[in-house]
């Protein structure tokens, strides 16, 4: 926000921020005072205490320092630090310092040794800084600056690795510590409801994406996750049984594709929905946030407009730490996940034809000889024996079969049902109820 108001820029902005113990990297539109972002990550356990832990190990390791206590590691971290700092201003340092416990340290350190012994650090914030970058689809020529935000983005060698990646320098005209300042107070002056014609408008989004339980344990994404807010999206859902007269609303939380790896955020339910077949009815679903990240929910049955709802504020009781684990253990297991939705889906399709099968074998049996219900039992029990597997091929093969066996069988309950509609029925009676035909409009050759 500093740079947007100092600088009157416009444009896709890319924020860096390295702290003393965390590293936050946001892409942000700046378009006429509304800041919009576009997407959020990083690391809650990369800063620059990390730069200073590495340094005091090259150092003890340099010096030969071996079996230091609490307070000698202590001051060599500081010691640590303090060469850190003063590398930002000098090419090469003198470390020169006395440990508790009689140690000496005396060593020369430069830029490029310092360089060379964080060098895995700063490309965890590249790497960091990419995966935004990917998640705003935005590529690297579309920035228009770099943000440089933290003290320890004052280091030279982070400079050179964000510039190294986007081809061109950071912006470094503001003091990094300053830019939060400034931000957090106008922000908050926003907040506080105090707003002035030409104050800025940030527009946040959700970490994490938002969604509902689906058969078999599915996660059906509603918001994704750095979608900007407020933002409201809607999608039709409908009964998994005859007859279904209620429906379980599960809100979960999270990037995984089973509700069993999400989190969970409430649940209601859906009274006074028709009895119709499976499929036949149209629920309404709609997820609403607003600006301070407040989740509504409701439910609404289209043909009668019963209702349900209910809120929730999901970030309530979420840190910061937790949000990253949740997505870095999305991104670990994507892969396993896409396997574990394609067999989970395969299952729900499997118990819906098995399902369809058994109701009609009870409502129009009579239509099959012994042979055909026994090839049709035997199709279905191969069916239910194959859900058990892990196998989704054979499931999808299996389920196959048994329509393929019941072809037939679904041919003739559809001519006993035109049959028992024509009943009683006249030849004159069905042609005054048939529409007339459009006309035919010849068109030119």
């Amino acid at each position: 926000m500093a740079y947007g108001l100092d600088q009157a820029a416009e444009g896709v902005y890319a924020v860096y921020d390295l702290g003393g113990g965390t590293f936050d990297v946001s892409v942000l539109r700046l378009t006429k005072g509304v800041f919009e972002v576009m997407a959020t990550g990083g690391d809650t356990a990369l800063g620059g205490d990390d730069y200073d832990a590495l340094v005091a190990a090259e150092l003890a390791g340099r010096g030969g320092l071996a079996g230091l206590d609490a307070r000698a590691r202590s001051a060599l971290q500081r010691v640590a630090r303090a060469a850190k700092e003063r590398l930002s201003v000098q090419p090469e340092v003198r470390v020169l310092a006395d440990l508790p416990g009689g140690q000496r340290i005396d060593q020369t350190l430069t830029r490029d040794e310092f360089a060379q012994c964080t060098a895995e650090l700063t490309r965890r914030t590249i790497i960091l800084l990419r995966q935004v970058l990917r998640d705003a689809q935005i590529s690297c020529d579309a920035v228009s600056g770099i943000v440089l935000v933290g003290g320890s983005t004052r280091m030279p060698v982070v400079r050179e690795a964000v510039r190294e990646f986007f081809g061109r320098p950071p912006l470094v005209n503001l003091d990094p510590d300053e830019v939060v300042a400034i931000g957090a107070a106008r922000q908050a002056h926003a907040l506080a409801g105090n707003h002035d014609d030409d104050d800025p408008l940030l527009l946040d989004v959700i970490p994490l994406s938002l969604g509902l339980e689906t058969m078999g344990g599915l996660v059906e994404r509603i918001i994704p996750r750095n979608t900007t807010i407020p933002t409201a999206r809607a999608q039709e859902f409908t009964t998994f049984k005859d007859g279904q007269t209620a429906m379980s609303i599960h809100v979960v939380q999270g990037e995984r594709e089973l509700v069993a790896d999400c989190r969970s955020l409430a649940r209601f339910e859906l009274r006074g929905i028709p009895p119709m077949t499976a499929g036949a009815a149209r629920v309404l679903v709609t997820f609403q946030v607003d600006a301070d990240g407040l989740l509504e929910v409701s439910a609404r049955e289209q043909s009668t407009g019963v209702a349900a709802q209910v809120e929730v504020k999901p970030s309530y009781g979420l840190s910061d730490a937790q949000i990253a684990e949740m997505l870095q253990s999305g991104f670990a297991a994507a892969d396993v996940d896409a396997q574990q939705r394609v067999l989970h889906e395969e299952r729900v399709d499997a118990e819906r034809l098995l399902d369809a099968t058994r109701h009609a074998m009870q409502a129009d049996s009579d239509l099959l000889t012994k042979p055909d219900i026994d090839a049709i039992h035997a199709a279905m029990a191969d069916l239910a024996q194959k859900m058990n597997d892990t196998d989704h091929l054979a499931i999808r093969a299996a389920a196959e079969h048994l329509a393929r066996v019941t072809e037939a069988f679904a041919a003739q309950r559809m001519n006993r049902s035109i049959q028992r509609a024509l009943a009683g029925r006249s030849v004159s009676s069905l042609m005054a109820e048939a529409p007339a035909a459009d006309p035919i409009i010849p068109t030119e050759s």
